[in-house]
Formats: C-alpha cells, structure tokens, sequence
C-alpha cells in the first residue's frame, strides 16, 4: 500500500475527498491517502510543502502562487474548483462599522502572512481604491482566534469563506458587510517537486479518481442534505452554494496562472513573476 499526505481546509470544497476515501476507491488502488485537516489555511499549508510535511494540498490559487514564485518546490497538478471563492467582509457584531468603505486603514484579522486572508485583504483593498501599503494585520491562525479578535477589538474585519462563517453571523457573533469575489478560480491541487519525481503515476490514480468523483458529485442523490449535515450548515446556504460552486477536471489555464502573477505582483506580495512552466506542470 502506497502512502500518500494529503493536506486540506476542513470545508464544504473538499467533501468528494472524504466520501471517495470512506468508499475505499484509493485502497482499491493500492493507496494510503492519508488526509489532515489544516483550519489553519493556505498559509500553514504552503509551509507544510515547502517543509516536505505533506505530499499534496487542495489549496488556494494566490497562495500557492504565492509560494511558488517565493521559491518553493511545488508544482500546480490541476485546478479543483473553477469558480472564485466568495470571501466575506466580517465585523464583530457590535462594531460601529457599518460599510466597507469604512474599513479604509482598520486593522484586518489574517490567518498568517500568505495566507489567503492576507492576499485577498490586497485584493480587496484594490477593489475599494485604497493604498494597500497601508493595510494592518492581526494573526489569528483559525477561526476560532478570528472571533476572539473581532470580539474583543484586536483586529476591525475579518475575510474569509462566505458559507464557513455564515453559521457564526446567524449566531450573532459576525456581521457581514459584503462580499470579495476571487477574480480568478478558486482552489488547485498543488504537489510537492519529489512526490512529483517519485510517484507520477500513483499521483495520475489519485487524480483519476478525484475527478471521476467530482465529476458526478452534485448529481449524488441527497448531497445537499449531506453537506448541510456534516459541515453544520442551512440546507438553503448549502443549496446556494452548490449552485455557485463548480468542480474541475482539467489543469488550470495559463493565462489565469499569469493574472495571479501579476495581481500579485502588482500588489507587491512577490518580488518578480516567474515562468509559468515553473508553476503549473
């Protein structure tokens, strides 16, 4: 049995992951995909490659971009969902802030630094015409610390998965002002350099699989009752989200690699833009 680490956010996006893995159909191939939780994000994800901690991650597009023009040994196999991930624009509850224009020079609360939090508070700040070498960071690693920073004024706002945080604004803990859409797809299947060289053709199975999973997965009889339950969401916010969300099975286009390269540059979150052959395989 061939053992295989794989990395991901514990949300919604990753559900055809879970249920391929309890139906055996990576055993049946003679593979161990061995799946961690990280709630902690693309940021601690990107480390986790670039350390070798794992082999693979469904991460963040800017992010792993990010990371790879920084010089890690990483490699984007495929994208896994081709449509943008729609970041919420959260204040505590009690906040005086009342829109987003309002959040010009306030304090955002970010996972960590490369994190998508991070990035997109960039891109954000790009939509809203603010100068964004003024932007203010909190870090507060998860959610959990994003509500303890909120709470109790450390950070003003806070970006992250609309659906994710929607169970805490219906608690009354998070308002949201808004939405950030991602101006490109969302997340990728990125691979660590070594497992690339070694293992090409375990990698090929796990991907065959995946996509032969996500490619049925809406059609699954029930399924939005399935991701209501076990990610503990509202059925009508799961059923909103599935309407917006799609599944790929092909490699993500050059020319969306080139528009994160040079957003982010633009930016100043990379130094230069690399070749994209140095980024996707």
């Amino acid at each position: 049995m061939k053992k295989v680490n794989i990395i991901g956010v514990p949300e919604h996006f990753n559900l055809p992951w879970h249920m391929a893995m309890e139906e055996n159909l990576f055993e049946n191939r003679g593979i161990e995909l061995i799946w961690t939780d990280i709630p902690e994000g693309t940021g601690r994800m990107c480390q986790m490659l670039a350390a070798n901690e794992a082999d693979i991650a469904i991460i963040l597009t800017e992010g792993i971009v990010k990371s790879i023009s920084d010089g890690a040994p990483v490699k984007i196999v495929q994208e896994f969902i081709s449509t943008p991930l729609q970041w919420g624009i959260h204040v505590a509850a009690n906040s005086t802030i009342k829109n987003t224009k309002e959040l010009e020079g306030k304090i955002a609360a970010i996972s960590r630094y490369g994190s998508g939090s991070h990035l997109i508070s960039y891109v954000n700040a790009q939509y809203n015409d603010w100068d964004h070498s003024e932007l203010k960071f909190q870090i507060i690693n998860n959610l959990d610390g994003a509500v303890d920073a909120l709470t109790n004024g450390k950070a003003d706002y806070f970006l992250w998965e609309h659906f994710t945080t929607k169970p805490i604004v219906d608690k009354g803990i998070f308002r949201r002002l808004g939405d950030c859409p991602t101006p490109w797809p969302c997340f990728v299947i990125a691979v660590t350099a070594s497992f690339l060289a070694k293992e090409h053709s375990t990698l090929n199975h796990i991907l065959e699989i995946i996509n032969n999973y996500t490619k049925e997965f809406k059609q699954i009889p029930s399924i939005d009752r399935t991701l209501a339950n076990r990610y503990e969401q509202q059925l009508d916010d799961i059923q909103e989200w599935l309407s917006i969300t799609a599944w790929s099975q092909q490699q993500i286009d050059r020319n969306t690699i080139d528009l994160v390269s040079k957003t982010l540059k633009e930016l100043g979150r990379i130094e230069e833009i690399v070749p994209i052959d140095k980024i996707i395989h």
